[in-house]
């Protein structure tokens, strides 16, 4: 484990992250009281097309409603007779 304090720390920010990426643990402390531990961030493998088949067909919006649907979003006073 390393342990550095702030103000080392902000002197050597960027070689500390590169020892936090090889998994080396990297703790910054306030005096000789450690405070916060450096970490990389996980990336998770971003996977395109992942709900695809699964949420089935949207509705088509430039279809026009049917009567009963247009009735629910504008109530029966504004549809043309």
């Amino acid at each position: 484990m390393r342990q550095v304090t702030i103000h080392a720390a902000k002197t050597n920010l960027s070689k500390l992250i590169e020892a936090a990426l090889r998994d080396e643990e990297v703790v910054i402390a306030k005096g000789s009281k450690p405070v916060v531990r450096l970490v990389p961030v996980s990336r998770g493998a971003f996977t395109i097309g992942l709900l695809k088949d699964k949420l089935g067909t949207g509705a088509d919006f430039f279809e026009p409603m049917n009567n009963a649907d247009l009735d629910t979003w504008e109530g029966e006073a504004f549809r043309a007779p």
